[in-house]
């Protein structure tokens, strides 16, 4: 297990995470730059080195009801692949900044995948095909389905 002081360290060397000090000697880290409200990525990290990485976005990772996973446990490589995942899953998506994208399969068959609000759609032609909370879910399907971005 690593100490507070390692897990500081390594939580510290992503410039991204900004330190907040909170009471009883715990750290937190926000991410600042978050595309969603969560900015919280390191939630009371404790000098006795428990602590909480936010993993509400991701999969393979045992999570409480606020998507946080414990990291008592984690080795320099498990905190530092979750931290990246973290980030990764709370960073603004470019994709999503374009709202709507082609895409087709072999038998050039296109599909339009619009953003819509919160949503993301997938039409044939005025037909709606799908309805996902999320780009990585929609693209997911899409190439699944056997569609390429066009």
């Amino acid at each position: 297990m690593l100490t507070f002081e390692e897990k500081l360290s390594i939580i510290e060397s992503y410039p991204e995470l900004e330190r907040k000090d909170v009471s009883l000697g715990r750290v937190n880290f926000h991410y600042n730059n978050s595309s969603v409200d969560k900015k919280n990525v390191v939630y009371h990290l404790h000098p006795n080195g428990n602590g909480f990485v936010y993993a509400g976005e991701l999969t393979g990772y045992e999570t409480n009801e606020k998507g946080m996973v414990n990291i008592r446990n984690f080795t320099e490589k498990a905190l530092r692949n979750v931290l990246q995942n973290a980030i990764t899953s709370l960073t603004p998506n470019e994709e999503e900044e374009i709202g709507e994208e082609s895409w087709m399969n072999d038998n050039t068959q296109v599909l339009t995948l619009v953003k819509e609000g919160e949503m993301w759609n997938v039409y044939a032609d005025d037909s709606l095909d799908g309805t996902f909370t999320t780009y990585k879910e929609a693209a997911q399907f899409l190439d699944e389905e056997g569609f390429s971005k066009i």
